[in-house]
């Protein structure tokens, strides 16, 4: 595949040049067993960067630093003084949007134009949104009334830090899910356990630089690299470590949920998705047509919240069907930096042939791919954009979550049959309606099972608002408010008076 992709930066090509180590207690330190695993660029194959191989000794290591903070410097900063450490983390990435964006497109194989306008400003945006946070997080006073507790009793709460946090992230957004994590994390004073997934190691290491510039007490925040089969595993089951935050698949959810129940810890899960779209025959059917092809083909597919099913009602399912067609014929799958390219690879090869297996498998039950269908070409992990049509509800296709660009359509005619369809999933993560009936909108709103509804746009997401999954996509929310409630404990003090 030929492109006209831009060289990497001075500075990034000097970051790939050495070994990417872990960040434990504010140092670079290699793995106790010297081991490195290699980091591929998914447009080519080629290794980027030997990365260390964290095991056991390592996470013990960074949960002994991550507990002498909690207890030391950062545990005595004032809120204020963290609030303006998390803002010039902010600051920080702004600054540094060009190494960040080059780093995510080579090692993620995202689109640098993508890289550069979403994934750098949105983490900026996150820790600045959370730098606000610290001062904010109150307790409240509470009467006592209760008729077997006589007396005159003073009551309050407070919001205290949940302790250490191991902070386990996906491949498909691995800068903005770290400070999705991290930021929120911080802001109530907690401290952190980093483990990036092994696919994309290098933007957490090169976030590891930004913290300590901005400020950030050693041991604060440290960075285990690794497989989640050893790092991510030995932080979910060890014993100094009080609560998990992990993106990710439902699979590994389930094992980190078995691998917690040693002490407990707080665990909250933002897992799989398979989030349908409905389009109504009132819809603006243009700007419908442009919503689901974006909804699905953003980041080539791999965002948990993609709208992989598409339902239209059947007086505008041609037309729509025809549309989103077009369209995915039409985006320029290439190399992620060159500038043209609107679609990059598959982050890996494993998830290639997983993509590839599910065209497969559809093929086999009676799917038709209207556009796309297969690979692009024979270097690197590029998968076309595809419509599939003539699919049912049994079909693996419409039933598991694929993760890449694939959609699935099928035409409803009744509202009752089309919210029936739409929960017909065990997952619950989010959902798009287009109408231009506003009373419909909040109706079907209502009644999808998902923690996003979108009505009339998809993919907004905002630092202030909720986000997260019913049923099989996880436990607890990100962002805004509501995230504080898994990174604080809440303790009552109750004082008798006189």
């Amino acid at each position: 595949m030929t492109t006209t992709a831009a060289a990497p930066s001075s500075s990034v090509t000097t970051f790939l040049t050495n070994p990417v180590l872990h960040m434990i207690d504010g140092r670079n330190a290699p793995s106790a067993s010297e081991e490195f695993f290699g980091t591929f660029n998914p447009c080519n194959g080629d290794e980027l960067a030997q990365v260390a191989f964290g095991g056991k000794d390592d996470v013990d290591r960074a949960v002994a630093a991550a507990r002498r903070a909690l207890d030391g410097p950062w545990g005595r900063m004032t809120p204020a003084e963290r609030s303006k450490i998390l803002w010039r983390v902010g600051d920080l990435l702004e600054e540094r949007v060009e190494d960040f964006a080059l780093v995510e497109a080579l090692d993620n194989g995202k689109p640098l134009t993508y890289a550069r306008l979403v994934d750098v400003p949105l983490s900026a945006d996150w820790f600045r949104y959370m730098a606000g946070w610290p001062t904010k997080l109150e307790g409240s006073t509470i009467p006592v009334t209760a008729t077997a507790a006589p007396g005159d009793y003073f009551a309050y709460t407070a919001r205290e830090p949940v302790g250490v946090v191991a902070a386990i992230v996906a491949w498909n957004f691995p800068l903005l899910l770290a400070a999705w994590k991290l930021s929120p994390a911080l802001a109530a004073g907690n401290t952190v356990i980093l483990k990036p997934a092994e696919q994309t190691p290098l933007s957490a290491a090169l976030l590891g630089e930004v913290l300590r510039d901005a400020g950030i007490p050693d041991g604060v925040v440290n960075i285990v690299q690794g497989h989640g089969d050893s790092v991510g595993a030995a932080l979910a089951a060890h014993p100094g470590v009080d609560k998990v935050s992990f993106t990710g698949s439902t699979e590994v959810g389930r094992r980190i949920v078995g691998a917690a129940r040693g002490n407990l810890k707080k665990v909250t899960l933002e897992l799989g998705g398979k989030s349908p779209n409905i389009v109504f025959d009132d819809a603006d059917i243009d700007a419908a047509i442009q919503g689901a092809a974006m909804a699905i083909f953003f980041n080539q597919g791999e965002a948990c919240e993609a709208g992989s099913r598409l339902y239209v009602q059947s007086k505008v399912y041609d037309q729509v069907v025809e549309g989103v067609a077009r369209i995915a014929a039409e985006l320029k799958v290439g190399d992620s930096l060159d500038p043209d390219s609107q679609i990059g690879p598959m982050v890996s090869e494993r998830q290639l042939h997983t993509v590839l297996g599910y065209l497969d498998s559809g093929r086999a039950e009676g799917a038709i791919a209207l556009t796309g269908g297969g690979r692009k070409g024979d270097i690197g992990y590029f998968v076309e954009p595809t419509v599939l049509v003539d699919t049912k509800p049994t079909m693996r296709v419409v039933k598991e979550e694929i993760f890449g660009p694939v959609v699935t359509v099928m035409p409803f005619d009744k509202v009752d049959d089309v919210v029936t369809a739409a929960n017909d999933t065990e997952y619950g993560l989010a959902a798009g309606v287009w109408t231009s009936d506003v009373s419909k909108a909040h109706t079907i709103a209502a009644k999808i099972k998902a923690g996003t509804v979108w009505i009339n746009s998809y993919h907004v997401l905002d630092p202030a608002l909720p986000f997260g999954g019913y049923k099989q996509s996880g436990w607890g929310r990100e962002h805004g408010a509501a995230v504080f409630d898994a990174y604080t404990e809440t303790k009552t003090v109750i004082i008798k008076k006189g």
